[in-house]
């Protein structure tokens, strides 16, 4: 028997570049995916399981593009000394605390976020991981916390040249086989990429290789890209070009790339970023809690460069995220731009650079996935498509979220937890593991 769910009474923001909002509809999902939008009064069956939905929103689940699940183990760390630049944010912090993960710190560090992300209706993620001194397995801890939670995720590895090159060469190794490992599988709720940090810590011997064997099983690349104005300093004093320059001579950029962060990038490389079809992901509240500046997405977008929205592992709520895009597009240029930009990025953008990856993600039509938020929202003043962006930036976003489904499984109902999954008993062992992170830091 077909497993069946019907969400009824609710407000349907369908979203998709045609966003629909419909009222005295119901949406039915079987077997994982949706199977029809349509007049509540034309559904009459009987169903597996209904959902009342009255006084809320339906809409597709929210994408993150660029996510760090092991900074989890930073919360409340207090250990590093304070930083007055980028540079020294990743030797006083991150590339100190990337070096004590163990597998186990991997998976409890994954777990925890993707947990969060269930209670703020983000239902795909995009991570980018790093372990240097457990690589192998790494992403399989990882997977298995995504595969618990039952989020879709496209997970990668660092590559880095910054602790040598036997890491780097582990770091292709844990890259390759679990590409490989994914694409058996065949699929739609775990993905792969070819992980690489940054241009900076990258030779120009590890990028060949990485583009090699990228290529070779048809990944896709995820780096950052000119995040701080040092990763472009130190591209043009040791290759005499830019970092997107770089990136395109190496055969790392294209479709299936993300070039993570691009707040430091010049008209050339825009016009590279753009015909190589190569997606930008913009991290507002990373780039201001870093303080290297703020990405010019409104001018990006423009050029017709696809940028999308990641948190950069601030947080998983992507609804403090656009708004925080915003408000940061308003001070960078002024506050008639980028309001369309920044809800563009969120609301459409991140469905197309993930359904590079998946299937039938980011909105809510038959056939698609059936990756739903139902979230508390009542509109106070009139909604519809053409306003319906500012009903999100400006009310709910400020709405809890209610009920989380992720291919056609409920996650959360009635704002409780649905999983198979301990919480209290994994955020006692997450709290015992960082406590011993923190004693090797």
């Amino acid at each position: 028997m077909k497993h069946t769910i019907l969400i009824k009474n609710g407000i349907i923001a369908t979203l998709g570049d045609k966003n629909r909002v419909l009222t005295g509809h119901a949406l039915l999902i079987e077997d994982g995916l949706i199977k029809k939008i349509g007049p509540q009064k034309s559904f009459k069956g009987k169903y597996s399981k209904v959902i009342d939905a009255k006084n809320k929103l339906v809409m597709p689940g929210f994408i993150n593009t660029h996510m760090h699940f092991y900074s989890t183990f930073a919360r409340g760390l207090g250990k590093a000394a304070p930083s007055r630049n980028f540079m020294e944010i990743l030797n006083n912090l991150w590339w100190r605390l990337d070096k004590k993960l163990t597998n186990a710190d991997s998976y409890y560090s994954a777990v925890i976020p993707l947990i969060n992300a269930v209670r703020k209706g983000t239902t795909t993620l995009i991570d980018h991981h790093a372990s240097p001194f457990a690589i192998a397995g790494s992403l399989g801890a990882v997977a298995k916390a995504a595969n618990e939670t039952g989020l879709r995720a496209a997970l990668c590895y660092e590559v880095s040249d910054r602790d040598g090159k036997e890491k780097a060469k582990e770091g292709l190794e844990e890259n390759t086989a679990f590409i490989t490992a994914v694409a058996a599988s065949k699929g739609n709720n775990l993905k792969a990429m070819f992980g690489l940090h940054a241009s900076f810590t990258i030779s120009d011997e590890t990028l060949e290789e990485a583009a090699y064997r990228g290529h070779k099983l048809g990944a896709g690349f995820h780096i950052h890209t000119a995040e701080s104005q040092a990763d472009q300093l130190q591209c043009e004093s040791h290759h005499k070009i830019r970092v997107v320059e770089r990136l395109h001579g190496f055969g790392i950029l294209g479709r299936k790339s993300i070039a993570a962060h691009c707040v430091h990038v010049n008209e050339k490389e825009i016009e590279i970023l753009r015909e190589t079809g190569t997606a930008v992901v913009h991290n507002p509240q990373s780039n201001a809690n870093n303080s290297v500046g703020i990405a010019d997405i409104t001018g990006m977008m423009a050029k017709g460069v696809l940028v999308g929205l990641g948190t950069d592992a601030m947080t998983v709520n992507m609804m403090e995220e656009v708004r925080a895009a915003l408000w940061l597009q308003h001070l960078k240029r002024d506050p008639s731009q980028g309001f369309m930009e920044a809800a563009q990025a969120l609301l459409v953008n991140n469905a197309k650079i993930a359904n590079r990856y998946f299937t039938g993600l980011g909105e809510l039509k038959a056939g698609f996935a059936a990756d739903i938020a139902v979230i508390d929202y009542i509109p106070p003043t009139p909604m519809d498509a053409s306003n319906f962006y500012g009903h999100l930036i400006f009310g709910i976003s400020q709405s809890a979220v209610d009920t989380t489904i992720a291919a056609g499984r409920v996650l959360m109902e009635n704002k409780k937890l649905k999983l198979d999954i301990d919480e209290e008993e994994v955020s006692r062992k997450s709290a015992e593991l960082a406590k011993k992170l923190w004693s090797r830091f």
